[in-house]
Protein backbone atom coordinates (compact mmCIF):
# COMPACT_ATOMS: atom_id res chain seq x y z
CA UNK A 1 0.00 0.00 0.00
CA UNK A 2 1.40 3.39 -1.00
CA UNK A 3 1.89 6.15 1.56
CA UNK A 4 -0.92 8.15 -0.07
CA UNK A 5 -3.38 5.25 0.01
CA UNK A 6 -2.48 4.48 3.61
CA UNK A 7 -2.88 8.14 4.58
CA UNK A 8 -6.32 8.41 2.97
CA UNK A 9 -7.43 5.25 4.73
CA UNK A 10 -6.41 6.71 8.11
CA UNK A 11 -8.03 10.10 7.36
CA UNK A 12 -11.29 8.32 6.54
CA UNK A 13 -11.03 6.23 9.72
CA UNK A 14 -10.65 9.25 12.02
CA UNK A 15 -13.39 11.25 10.33
CA UNK A 16 -11.36 13.89 8.50
CA UNK A 17 -13.07 12.88 5.23
CA UNK A 18 -16.55 12.77 6.79
CA UNK A 19 -19.10 14.97 4.97
CA UNK A 20 -19.56 18.26 6.82
CA UNK A 21 -21.57 21.38 5.92
CA UNK A 22 -19.41 23.49 3.57
CA UNK A 23 -19.38 26.57 5.82
CA UNK A 24 -18.24 24.47 8.79
CA UNK A 25 -15.55 22.75 6.76
CA UNK A 26 -14.34 26.13 5.52
CA UNK A 27 -14.31 27.47 9.08
CA UNK A 28 -12.20 24.54 10.25
CA UNK A 29 -9.81 25.02 7.36
CA UNK A 30 -9.37 28.67 8.24
CA UNK A 31 -8.48 27.74 11.83
CA UNK A 32 -5.92 25.16 10.72
CA UNK A 33 -4.33 27.64 8.31
CA UNK A 34 -4.32 30.37 10.95
CA UNK A 35 -2.81 28.49 13.89
CA UNK A 36 -0.77 25.75 12.26
CA UNK A 37 -0.18 22.45 14.11
CA UNK A 38 -1.03 22.45 17.79
CA UNK A 39 -3.79 22.62 20.38
CA UNK A 40 -5.34 25.99 19.35
CA UNK A 41 -5.97 24.80 15.79
CA UNK A 42 -7.34 21.47 17.03
CA UNK A 43 -9.83 23.02 19.45
CA UNK A 44 -10.94 25.80 17.14
CA UNK A 45 -11.30 23.50 14.12
CA UNK A 46 -13.40 21.05 16.18
CA UNK A 47 -15.57 23.97 17.33
CA UNK A 48 -16.18 24.98 13.71
CA UNK A 49 -16.92 21.45 12.49
CA UNK A 50 -19.04 20.21 15.40
CA UNK A 51 -20.02 23.24 17.52
CA UNK A 52 -22.87 21.53 19.40
CA UNK A 53 -21.11 18.24 20.14
CA UNK A 54 -19.97 17.69 23.71
CA UNK A 55 -16.24 18.36 24.00
CA UNK A 56 -15.66 17.55 27.67
CA UNK A 57 -17.56 15.70 30.36
CA UNK A 58 -15.87 16.19 33.73
CA UNK A 59 -16.50 16.71 37.43
CA UNK A 60 -17.86 20.20 36.61
CA UNK A 61 -20.45 18.92 34.11
CA UNK A 62 -20.56 19.11 30.32
CA UNK A 63 -19.37 21.63 27.73
CA UNK A 64 -19.64 21.71 23.94
CA UNK A 65 -16.85 22.42 21.48
CA UNK A 66 -18.17 25.90 20.75
CA UNK A 67 -18.54 26.56 24.48
CA UNK A 68 -15.01 25.35 25.15
CA UNK A 69 -13.52 27.49 22.38
CA UNK A 70 -15.40 30.51 23.74
CA UNK A 71 -14.11 30.00 27.29
CA UNK A 72 -10.58 29.57 25.95
CA UNK A 73 -10.91 32.89 24.12
CA UNK A 74 -12.13 34.50 27.35
CA UNK A 75 -9.13 33.12 29.26
CA UNK A 76 -6.77 34.29 26.51
CA UNK A 77 -8.13 37.81 26.97
CA UNK A 78 -7.83 37.51 30.76
CA UNK A 79 -4.16 36.59 30.43
CA UNK A 80 -3.56 39.54 28.12
CA UNK A 81 -5.30 41.80 30.64
CA UNK A 82 -2.87 40.50 33.26
CA UNK A 83 0.04 41.59 31.05
CA UNK A 84 1.06 38.16 29.78
CA UNK A 85 2.77 38.37 26.39
CA UNK A 86 4.07 36.02 23.72
CA UNK A 87 7.13 34.16 25.00
CA UNK A 88 6.15 34.46 28.68
CA UNK A 89 6.13 31.32 30.81
CA UNK A 90 3.20 30.09 32.91
CA UNK A 91 3.46 27.08 35.20
CA UNK A 92 0.46 24.72 35.38
CA UNK A 93 0.01 22.18 38.18
CA UNK A 94 -3.34 20.50 37.72
CA UNK A 95 -5.32 17.32 37.49
CA UNK A 96 -7.54 16.38 34.54
CA UNK A 97 -10.46 18.78 34.02
CA UNK A 98 -11.71 21.49 31.65
CA UNK A 99 -9.99 24.36 33.44
CA UNK A 100 -6.60 22.77 32.85
CA UNK A 101 -7.42 22.48 29.13
CA UNK A 102 -8.74 26.06 29.01
CA UNK A 103 -5.57 27.38 30.68
CA UNK A 104 -3.14 25.44 28.49
CA UNK A 105 -4.80 26.29 25.17
CA UNK A 106 -5.25 29.95 26.17
CA UNK A 107 -1.54 30.23 27.01
CA UNK A 108 -0.67 28.76 23.62
CA UNK A 109 -3.13 31.10 21.84
CA UNK A 110 -1.17 34.09 23.05
CA UNK A 111 2.18 32.47 22.19
CA UNK A 112 3.24 31.63 25.73
CA UNK A 113 5.25 28.74 27.18
CA UNK A 114 3.32 26.20 29.26
CA UNK A 115 5.44 24.72 32.05
CA UNK A 116 3.51 21.50 32.66
CA UNK A 117 4.27 20.04 36.10
CA UNK A 118 3.84 16.59 37.58
CA UNK A 119 1.20 16.57 40.34
CA UNK A 120 3.85 15.12 42.65
CA UNK A 121 6.02 18.22 42.30
CA UNK A 122 7.34 19.44 45.65
CA UNK A 123 7.08 22.91 47.16
CA UNK A 124 10.75 23.60 46.54
CA UNK A 125 10.54 22.35 42.94
CA UNK A 126 7.63 24.62 42.06
CA UNK A 127 9.14 27.64 43.79
CA UNK A 128 12.57 27.21 42.19
CA UNK A 129 11.08 26.44 38.79
CA UNK A 130 8.83 29.52 38.83
CA UNK A 131 11.84 31.65 39.72
CA UNK A 132 14.24 30.05 37.23
CA UNK A 133 11.76 30.25 34.33
CA UNK A 134 10.57 33.74 35.37
CA UNK A 135 6.95 32.52 35.39
CA UNK A 136 4.39 35.28 34.83
CA UNK A 137 1.72 33.19 36.54
CA UNK A 138 1.40 29.89 38.36
CA UNK A 139 -1.93 28.13 37.74
CA UNK A 140 -2.66 25.39 40.30
CA UNK A 141 -5.59 23.35 41.54
CA UNK A 142 -6.73 24.42 44.98
CA UNK A 143 -5.46 21.16 46.48
CA UNK A 144 -1.90 22.16 45.50
CA UNK A 145 -1.85 25.55 47.23
CA UNK A 146 0.54 24.19 49.86
CA UNK A 147 2.96 23.31 47.05
CA UNK A 148 2.74 26.91 45.81
CA UNK A 149 3.61 28.51 49.18
CA UNK A 150 7.00 29.74 47.95
CA UNK A 151 5.43 31.48 44.93
CA UNK A 152 4.48 35.15 45.16
CA UNK A 153 0.75 34.92 45.95
CA UNK A 154 -0.03 37.67 43.44
CA UNK A 155 1.09 35.27 40.69
CA UNK A 156 -1.16 32.37 41.77
CA UNK A 157 -4.36 31.53 39.86
CA UNK A 158 -6.60 28.57 40.72
CA UNK A 159 -7.37 26.07 37.98
CA UNK A 160 -9.88 23.94 39.90
CA UNK A 161 -11.45 25.97 42.73
CA UNK A 162 -13.61 24.36 45.42
CA UNK A 163 -16.49 26.09 47.18
CA UNK A 164 -14.18 27.14 50.03
CA UNK A 165 -11.51 28.69 47.77
CA UNK A 166 -9.60 31.65 49.28
CA UNK A 167 -11.26 34.97 48.47
CA UNK A 168 -7.98 36.64 47.52
CA UNK A 169 -7.12 34.19 44.73
CA UNK A 170 -8.69 34.43 41.27
CA UNK A 171 -9.57 31.30 39.33
CA UNK A 172 -9.55 30.46 35.63
CA UNK A 173 -13.34 30.70 35.77
CA UNK A 174 -13.54 34.02 37.63
CA UNK A 175 -10.83 35.68 35.53
CA UNK A 176 -12.71 34.82 32.35
CA UNK A 177 -16.19 35.73 33.50
CA UNK A 178 -17.86 38.38 31.36
CA UNK A 179 -15.01 38.73 28.86
CA UNK A 180 -15.44 38.53 25.11
CA UNK A 181 -15.55 35.12 23.47
CA UNK A 182 -14.28 36.56 20.17
CA UNK A 183 -11.33 34.87 18.49
CA UNK A 184 -7.82 36.26 18.94
CA UNK A 185 -5.25 37.04 16.27
CA UNK A 186 -2.33 34.71 15.75
CA UNK A 187 0.55 35.70 18.08
CA UNK A 188 3.99 36.70 16.88
CA UNK A 189 5.43 33.40 18.08
CA UNK A 190 4.09 29.86 18.37
CA UNK A 191 3.03 28.61 21.80
CA UNK A 192 5.07 25.85 23.38
CA UNK A 193 4.62 23.13 26.00
CA UNK A 194 7.49 22.08 28.27
CA UNK A 195 6.85 18.81 30.14
CA UNK A 196 8.43 18.48 33.60
CA UNK A 197 8.08 14.91 34.85
CA UNK A 198 10.98 14.22 37.20
CA UNK A 199 10.75 12.35 40.50
CA UNK A 200 10.34 13.78 43.97
CA UNK A 201 13.77 15.31 44.59
CA UNK A 202 15.85 17.78 42.60
CA UNK A 203 14.68 20.40 40.15
CA UNK A 204 12.57 18.90 37.32
CA UNK A 205 14.16 18.61 33.90
CA UNK A 206 12.03 20.08 31.12
CA UNK A 207 11.58 18.22 27.84
CA UNK A 208 10.73 20.44 24.89
CA UNK A 209 8.71 18.89 22.06
CA UNK A 210 8.69 20.44 18.61
CA UNK A 211 5.31 20.76 16.91
CA UNK A 212 4.81 18.34 13.96
CA UNK A 213 5.41 20.03 10.63
CA UNK A 214 2.66 18.06 8.84
CA UNK A 215 0.11 15.28 9.35
CA UNK A 216 2.53 12.35 9.16
CA UNK A 217 2.64 11.89 12.97
CA UNK A 218 -1.17 11.70 13.05
CA UNK A 219 -1.10 9.05 10.34
CA UNK A 220 1.48 7.00 12.26
CA UNK A 221 -0.38 7.23 15.57
CA UNK A 222 -3.90 6.55 14.30
CA UNK A 223 -2.70 3.98 11.79
CA UNK A 224 -1.50 1.90 14.75
CA UNK A 225 -4.17 2.87 17.32
CA UNK A 226 -7.43 2.97 15.32
CA UNK A 227 -9.37 5.90 16.79
CA UNK A 228 -12.58 6.74 14.92
CA UNK A 229 -14.10 10.15 14.35
CA UNK A 230 -16.41 11.63 17.02
CA UNK A 231 -15.80 8.81 19.50
CA UNK A 232 -16.11 9.17 23.26
CA UNK A 233 -12.68 8.94 24.93
CA UNK A 234 -12.26 8.32 28.66
CA UNK A 235 -8.90 10.01 29.22
CA UNK A 236 -7.74 8.66 32.58
CA UNK A 237 -3.98 9.10 32.05
CA UNK A 238 -2.66 12.38 33.55
CA UNK A 239 -2.67 15.27 31.09
CA UNK A 240 0.59 16.60 32.54
CA UNK A 241 2.32 13.51 31.16
CA UNK A 242 3.22 13.14 27.51
CA UNK A 243 0.97 10.07 27.10
CA UNK A 244 -2.16 11.85 28.26
CA UNK A 245 -1.21 14.99 26.36
CA UNK A 246 -0.54 13.25 23.03
CA UNK A 247 -3.89 11.46 23.19
CA UNK A 248 -5.64 14.76 23.88
CA UNK A 249 -3.67 16.75 21.29
CA UNK A 250 -3.74 14.20 18.48
CA UNK A 251 -7.27 13.21 19.42
CA UNK A 252 -8.51 16.72 18.64
CA UNK A 253 -8.28 15.90 14.93
CA UNK A 254 -10.97 13.24 15.45
CA UNK A 255 -13.30 15.72 17.27
CA UNK A 256 -14.08 13.34 20.14
CA UNK A 257 -15.91 13.79 23.41
CA UNK A 258 -13.42 13.57 26.30
CA UNK A 259 -14.41 12.24 29.70
CA UNK A 260 -12.03 13.63 32.33
CA UNK A 261 -11.93 12.93 36.08
CA UNK A 262 -9.68 14.57 38.65
CA UNK A 263 -9.02 11.28 40.45
CA UNK A 264 -8.75 7.79 39.02
CA UNK A 265 -11.31 5.33 40.37
CA UNK A 266 -11.78 1.96 38.62
CA UNK A 267 -15.50 1.82 39.35
CA UNK A 268 -16.01 5.36 38.01
CA UNK A 269 -14.07 4.53 34.85
CA UNK A 270 -16.24 1.48 34.25
CA UNK A 271 -19.41 3.53 34.85
CA UNK A 272 -18.20 6.21 32.43
CA UNK A 273 -17.51 3.63 29.72
CA UNK A 274 -20.99 2.17 30.17
CA UNK A 275 -22.86 5.48 30.52
CA UNK A 276 -21.26 7.23 27.55
CA UNK A 277 -20.63 4.12 25.41
CA UNK A 278 -16.97 5.04 25.27
CA UNK A 279 -14.88 3.49 22.51
CA UNK A 280 -11.48 4.57 23.84
CA UNK A 281 -9.87 4.42 27.29
CA UNK A 282 -6.45 6.05 27.79
CA UNK A 283 -4.55 4.68 30.79
CA UNK A 284 -1.20 3.84 32.30
CA UNK A 285 -0.58 0.15 33.14
CA UNK A 286 -1.12 0.67 36.88
CA UNK A 287 -4.69 1.77 36.08
CA UNK A 288 -5.22 -1.42 34.08
CA UNK A 289 -4.02 -3.45 37.06
CA UNK A 290 -6.44 -1.66 39.37
CA UNK A 291 -9.29 -2.31 36.95
CA UNK A 292 -8.39 -6.00 36.87
CA UNK A 293 -8.36 -6.00 40.70
CA UNK A 294 -11.65 -4.05 40.95
CA UNK A 295 -14.65 -5.39 42.86
CA UNK A 296 -15.84 -8.41 40.80
CA UNK A 297 -19.47 -7.46 41.49
CA UNK A 298 -18.92 -4.03 39.90
CA UNK A 299 -17.10 -5.54 36.92
CA UNK A 300 -19.81 -8.14 36.42
CA UNK A 301 -22.71 -5.70 36.33
CA UNK A 302 -21.03 -3.04 34.14
CA UNK A 303 -21.35 -3.21 30.35
CA UNK A 304 -18.07 -2.15 28.69
CA UNK A 305 -18.71 -3.87 25.36
CA UNK A 306 -18.39 -0.53 23.54
CA UNK A 307 -14.67 -0.38 24.38
CA UNK A 308 -12.59 -0.86 21.23
CA UNK A 309 -9.30 0.66 22.37
CA UNK A 310 -7.52 0.61 25.70
CA UNK A 311 -4.48 2.76 24.90
CA UNK A 312 -1.73 2.14 27.45
CA UNK A 313 1.70 3.66 28.04
CA UNK A 314 3.78 5.40 30.70
CA UNK A 315 5.49 2.33 32.15
CA UNK A 316 6.07 -1.31 31.25
CA UNK A 317 3.17 -3.75 31.06
CA UNK A 318 3.95 -6.33 33.72
CA UNK A 319 3.72 -10.05 32.99
CA UNK A 320 0.41 -11.15 31.51
CA UNK A 321 -1.45 -7.99 32.55
CA UNK A 322 -2.62 -7.15 29.03
CA UNK A 323 -4.14 -10.60 28.55
CA UNK A 324 -5.67 -10.67 32.05
CA UNK A 325 -7.28 -7.32 31.25
CA UNK A 326 -8.55 -8.45 27.85
CA UNK A 327 -9.92 -11.68 29.29
CA UNK A 328 -11.93 -9.65 31.80
CA UNK A 329 -13.04 -6.75 29.56
CA UNK A 330 -12.52 -6.55 25.77
CA UNK A 331 -9.71 -7.40 23.38
CA UNK A 332 -8.74 -3.76 23.14
CA UNK A 333 -5.23 -3.17 24.51
CA UNK A 334 -2.86 -1.14 22.34
CA UNK A 335 0.42 -0.67 24.17
CA UNK A 336 2.55 2.33 23.21
CA UNK A 337 6.27 2.03 23.89
CA UNK A 338 8.10 5.35 23.82
CA UNK A 339 9.04 8.34 25.93
CA UNK A 340 8.61 12.09 26.16
CA UNK A 341 11.90 12.53 24.30
CA UNK A 342 11.50 9.81 21.67
CA UNK A 343 7.81 9.99 20.89
CA UNK A 344 6.76 6.50 19.84
CA UNK A 345 9.12 3.61 19.20
CA UNK A 346 6.74 0.67 18.73
CA UNK A 347 3.04 -0.02 19.31
CA UNK A 348 1.60 -3.44 20.18
CA UNK A 349 -1.90 -4.38 19.03
CA UNK A 350 -4.24 -6.80 20.83
CA UNK A 351 -3.17 -9.45 18.31
CA UNK A 352 0.52 -8.83 19.10
CA UNK A 353 -0.12 -9.08 22.84
CA UNK A 354 -2.15 -12.27 22.49
CA UNK A 355 0.40 -13.97 20.26
CA UNK A 356 3.55 -12.68 21.96
CA UNK A 357 2.81 -11.60 25.58
CA UNK A 358 5.31 -9.02 26.79
CA UNK A 359 6.09 -7.62 23.36
CA UNK A 360 6.39 -3.87 22.83
CA UNK A 361 5.00 -4.33 19.32
CA UNK A 362 6.21 -3.15 15.94
CA UNK A 363 7.32 0.24 14.57
CA UNK A 364 4.40 2.24 13.13
CA UNK A 365 4.27 4.25 9.89
CA UNK A 366 7.51 6.07 8.97
CA UNK A 367 9.31 4.90 12.11
CA UNK A 368 12.76 3.31 12.04
CA UNK A 369 13.94 1.19 14.96
CA UNK A 370 17.35 -0.48 15.14
CA UNK A 371 19.18 -2.49 17.77
CA UNK A 372 22.76 -1.26 17.97
CA UNK A 373 25.84 -2.47 19.83
CA UNK A 374 28.06 -0.08 21.88
CA UNK A 375 29.99 0.81 18.70
CA UNK A 376 26.82 1.79 16.85
CA UNK A 377 26.65 -1.31 14.64
CA UNK A 378 23.26 -2.88 13.95
CA UNK A 379 22.75 -6.26 15.60
CA UNK A 380 20.95 -9.18 13.94
CA UNK A 381 17.47 -10.38 14.89
CA UNK A 382 17.42 -12.03 18.32
CA UNK A 383 20.47 -10.27 19.74
CA UNK A 384 20.08 -7.76 22.56
CA UNK A 385 21.44 -4.24 22.25
CA UNK A 386 20.49 -0.59 22.71
CA UNK A 387 17.21 0.45 21.07
CA UNK A 388 17.50 3.45 18.72
CA UNK A 389 14.60 5.20 16.98
CA UNK A 390 13.78 7.79 14.33
CA UNK A 391 10.29 9.13 13.56
CA UNK A 392 8.37 12.27 12.60
CA UNK A 393 8.06 13.59 16.18
CA UNK A 394 11.20 15.72 16.62
CA UNK A 395 12.60 16.24 20.12
CA UNK A 396 13.44 19.86 20.89
CA UNK A 397 15.99 19.08 23.59
CA UNK A 398 15.93 19.77 27.31
CA UNK A 399 15.51 23.25 28.70
CA UNK A 400 19.00 23.02 30.22
CA UNK A 401 20.46 22.90 26.70
CA UNK A 402 21.21 19.17 26.65
CA UNK A 403 19.68 16.58 24.33
CA UNK A 404 19.63 12.81 23.80
CA UNK A 405 22.50 10.84 22.26
CA UNK A 406 22.24 9.74 18.62
CA UNK A 407 23.85 6.99 16.55
CA UNK A 408 23.36 6.26 12.85
CA UNK A 409 20.96 9.22 12.78
CA UNK A 410 18.70 7.57 15.37
CA UNK A 411 17.98 8.59 18.97
CA UNK A 412 19.30 6.42 21.78
CA UNK A 413 16.30 5.40 23.93
CA UNK A 414 18.47 4.21 26.82
CA UNK A 415 16.67 0.84 26.73
CA UNK A 416 17.96 -2.58 25.79
CA UNK A 417 15.95 -4.98 23.67
CA UNK A 418 15.75 -7.31 20.70
CA UNK A 419 13.50 -8.18 17.75
CA UNK A 420 11.97 -11.63 17.39
CA UNK A 421 11.58 -13.50 14.11
CA UNK A 422 8.21 -11.81 13.46
CA UNK A 423 9.67 -8.30 13.78
CA UNK A 424 8.19 -7.66 17.22
CA UNK A 425 10.30 -5.73 19.72
CA UNK A 426 10.94 -6.97 23.25
CA UNK A 427 12.34 -4.55 25.82
CA UNK A 428 14.65 -6.03 28.47
CA UNK A 429 14.90 -2.85 30.55
CA UNK A 430 16.99 0.27 30.94
CA UNK A 431 20.62 -0.18 29.95
CA UNK A 432 21.62 1.01 33.43
CA UNK A 433 19.24 -1.49 35.10
CA UNK A 434 21.15 -4.55 33.91
CA UNK A 435 23.29 -6.19 36.58
CA UNK A 436 26.00 -8.83 36.41
CA UNK A 437 25.33 -11.57 38.95
CA UNK A 438 27.84 -14.39 39.12
CA UNK A 439 29.04 -13.52 35.62
CA UNK A 440 25.54 -13.54 34.08
CA UNK A 441 23.76 -10.52 32.60
CA UNK A 442 20.47 -10.17 34.48
CA UNK A 443 17.53 -7.83 33.89
CA UNK A 444 15.10 -7.08 36.73
CA UNK A 445 12.09 -7.12 34.42
CA UNK A 446 12.28 -10.89 33.85
CA UNK A 447 11.80 -11.50 37.56
CA UNK A 448 9.15 -8.76 37.86
CA UNK A 449 7.09 -10.34 35.09
CA UNK A 450 7.32 -13.75 36.76
CA UNK A 451 6.43 -12.61 40.28
CA UNK A 452 3.50 -10.38 39.29
CA UNK A 453 1.76 -13.47 37.91
CA UNK A 454 1.85 -15.16 41.33
CA UNK A 455 -1.81 -15.41 42.47
CA UNK A 456 -1.03 -13.85 45.88
CA UNK A 457 1.17 -10.95 44.70
CA UNK A 458 -0.46 -7.64 43.73
CA UNK A 459 2.62 -5.52 43.00
CA UNK A 460 6.37 -5.95 42.69
CA UNK A 461 9.52 -4.12 41.68
CA UNK A 462 13.01 -5.55 41.35
CA UNK A 463 16.34 -3.74 41.56
CA UNK A 464 19.98 -4.73 41.67
CA UNK A 465 22.07 -4.43 44.83
CA UNK A 466 25.70 -5.17 45.68
CA UNK A 467 26.60 -8.64 46.94
CA UNK A 468 29.96 -9.88 48.24
CA UNK A 469 29.61 -13.37 46.77
CA UNK A 470 28.04 -12.68 43.34
CA UNK A 471 29.00 -9.03 42.80
CA UNK A 472 25.34 -8.09 42.41
CA UNK A 473 22.01 -9.79 43.03
CA UNK A 474 18.39 -8.99 42.37
CA UNK A 475 16.38 -7.56 45.24
CA UNK A 476 12.58 -7.88 45.08
CA UNK A 477 10.09 -5.61 46.85
CA UNK A 478 6.77 -7.46 47.03
CA UNK A 479 3.24 -6.32 47.87
CA UNK A 480 0.79 -9.09 48.75
CA UNK A 481 -2.91 -9.14 48.01
CA UNK A 482 -5.18 -8.42 51.00
CA UNK A 483 -5.75 -11.32 53.36
CA UNK A 484 -2.97 -13.59 52.07
CA UNK A 485 0.44 -14.49 53.45
CA UNK A 486 3.65 -15.68 51.85
CA UNK A 487 7.11 -16.31 53.23
CA UNK A 488 10.35 -15.25 51.62
CA UNK A 489 11.21 -18.89 50.94
CA UNK A 490 7.87 -19.49 49.22
CA UNK A 491 8.44 -16.53 46.89
CA UNK A 492 11.96 -17.71 46.06
CA UNK A 493 10.75 -21.25 45.39
CA UNK A 494 8.11 -19.87 43.03
CA UNK A 495 10.79 -17.81 41.29
CA UNK A 496 13.02 -20.85 40.83
CA UNK A 497 10.31 -22.54 38.76
CA UNK A 498 9.75 -19.51 36.52
CA UNK A 499 13.14 -17.85 35.91
CA UNK A 500 16.75 -18.91 35.45
CA UNK A 501 18.80 -19.65 38.56
CA UNK A 502 20.74 -16.40 38.35
CA UNK A 503 17.46 -14.37 38.17
CA UNK A 504 16.09 -15.70 41.48
CA UNK A 505 16.01 -12.83 44.03
CA UNK A 506 18.95 -12.76 46.42
CA UNK A 507 17.08 -10.43 48.77
CA UNK A 508 13.38 -9.87 49.32
CA UNK A 509 11.28 -7.40 51.28
CA UNK A 510 7.51 -7.26 51.81
CA UNK A 511 5.91 -3.79 51.65
CA UNK A 512 2.37 -2.50 52.13
CA UNK A 513 2.65 -0.57 48.85
CA UNK A 514 5.23 0.58 46.34
CA UNK A 515 6.06 4.29 45.97
CA UNK A 516 4.64 5.04 42.54
CA UNK A 517 4.12 8.37 40.76
CA UNK A 518 0.83 9.22 38.99
CA UNK A 519 1.96 7.52 35.77
CA UNK A 520 2.65 4.28 37.62
CA UNK A 521 6.43 4.35 37.61
CA UNK A 522 8.09 3.16 40.81
CA UNK A 523 10.20 5.87 42.44
CA UNK A 524 13.12 3.60 43.28
CA UNK A 525 14.92 6.28 45.25
CA UNK A 526 12.13 6.02 47.84
CA UNK A 527 12.41 2.25 48.32
CA UNK A 528 13.76 1.22 51.75
CA UNK A 529 17.33 -0.08 51.78
CA UNK A 530 18.27 -3.61 52.78
CA UNK A 531 20.33 -3.91 55.95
Amino acid sequence: MSDLTYSLKVFKQIGLLKPVAPHRLLGAGVQLAKWGPGLPSGVNAAAKRFPHQLAIIDDAGEITWSGLAGEINQMTQALKDRGVEAGDSIAVLSRNHRYMIIAIVAIMQLGGRVLLLNTMASRSQLGELAQREDASLVIVDQEFLDVAQDVDRSLVVLAWADADAPDDLPSVSSLSEGLSTRAHPKPERHGQIIIFTSGTTGLPKGARREEPKDLKPLIAFFGAIPYRGNSTVVLASPLFHSWGLINFGFGLSTAPTYVLRRKFDPAQVLRDIETYRAEVLVVVPLMMQRMVDADPAVVEKTDVSSLRITASSGSALAGELANHYMDLFTDSVYNFYGATETGWVTIASPKDLREAPGTAGVPPFRTTVKILDPEGRELPQGETGVIHVGNDMPFGGYTDGNTKAFADGLMNTGDLGHFDEDGRLFVSGRDDDMIISGGENVFPRELEDALIDHPDISDVVVTGIADQKFGQVLAAYVVLKPGVSLTEDEVKQYAKTHVARFAVPGRLMFLDELPRNPTGKVMKRELPEFE
